[in-house]
């Protein structure tokens, strides 16, 4: 259905999947970032890019340093923590984790790509399949493995960075009316921990609709999970003056948490929103097992999941 080329672009060994529908490439040696993700019949471009070169200052870096852009994978945390576990306890975790700063392995198999990476301070194995599941889908399997004779415990997030404009909408199943804050620039709508509800929030400024996309003000950034386990496993951003929209699916077993990161001016000056489907809870590791909000492979294991991304 798909296929295939390596290439090299503005420095880096790039993989390019195609169909008929969609485009994207990634990078093996930037945490295989996912640079760019392209709807070929519009020829509209869905993934964010800051205007900074591409590339990160290494292992450990702050995500600021870095270029910022695209899908990168956020895993064993999203905030810089201590692991707070035997036998790794007092560990510390990066900024975003441990795979995005790092060279990954690749190789393609058929209409597959396989891209691999080992922990760095923990002993696992992540691996993923980027295949596609039809036309209009890319489709990316994962595997944790665990090397060590004790269970790990893991907060895993996607974080594909959409550019948006106002007036675009995120869709949700209709359980999900309640979120808990993980961050908000100006304390907009809450401190950690806050809960409040969906879409519709009353702020100190008026009444605020979260599920339409905001005007770059340079004002706002805002980071909150839905507060339950999601029991339907999607969320869409949706383009109403195009009918455009892309979708993101996952299951409710394995990734049963979902998080938004809507930044419109108050982070860096950036505008960009990003649908984040999660194994774990709130963006600290240490706080997540803490909360029993984390993943867990358990000693010598694996933990298997997958998300399908669809453009239309």
């Amino acid at each position: 259905m798909g296929s295939w080329t390596q290439i090299e672009s503005k420095g880096y060994l790039t993989w390019v999947g195609q169909t008929n529908s969609i485009s994207l490439t990634v990078i093996p040696s930037l945490g295989s970032k996912v640079a760019s993700l392209l709807n070929r019949k519009t020829n509209r471009e869905w993934l964010w890019r800051s205007g900074k070169p591409l590339g990160n200052t290494g292992f450990g870096s702050s995500f600021a340093t870095g270029d910022e852009s695209g899908w990168d994978e956020m895993f064993p945390s999203i905030n810089k923590c201590f692991y707070p576990e035997k036998p790794w306890q007092n560990q510390m975790i990066p900024d975003h984790g441990e795979v995005w700063s790092t060279e990954w392995s690749s190789q393609c198999r058929g209409d597959e790509l396989h891209c691999r990476v080992n922990g760095v301070h923990f002993p696992y194995t992540l691996e993923k399949v980027y295949s596609f599941a039809a036309e209009d889908t890319l489709r990316i399997d994962y595997n944790l493995k665990n090397h060590s004779l004790s269970p790990f415990s893991f907060l895993w997030a996607a974080h594909p960075l959409f550019q948006v404009r106002e007036g675009m909408i995120l869709n949700v199943p209709n359980d999900m009316i309640e979120i808990e804050i993980s961050y908000s620039e100006r304390q907009r709508l809450g401190v950690f921990q806050d809960r409040k509800s969906w879409p519709l929030i009353q702020t100190e400024i008026g009444r605020v609709d979260l599920s339409m996309i905001e005007p770059a003000e340079g004002k706002y950034a805002e980071k909150y999970y839905f507060t339950n386990k999601v029991k339907h496993g999607w969320a869409q951003l949706s383009d109403p003056a195009t009918g455009e929209a892309v979708t993101l699916r996952f299951p409710p077993e394995q990734v049963p948490y979902l998080a938004i990161w809507a930044n419109y001016g108050g982070y860096g000056g950036h505008y960009h929103f990003a649908i984040e489907p999660a194994t774990g809870k709130m963006d600290d590791l240490a706080h997540a097992i803490r909360q029993n909000e984390a993943a867990i492979v358990e000693a010598n294991g694996e933990y298997r999941w997958f998300i399908e991304v669809s453009i239309n």
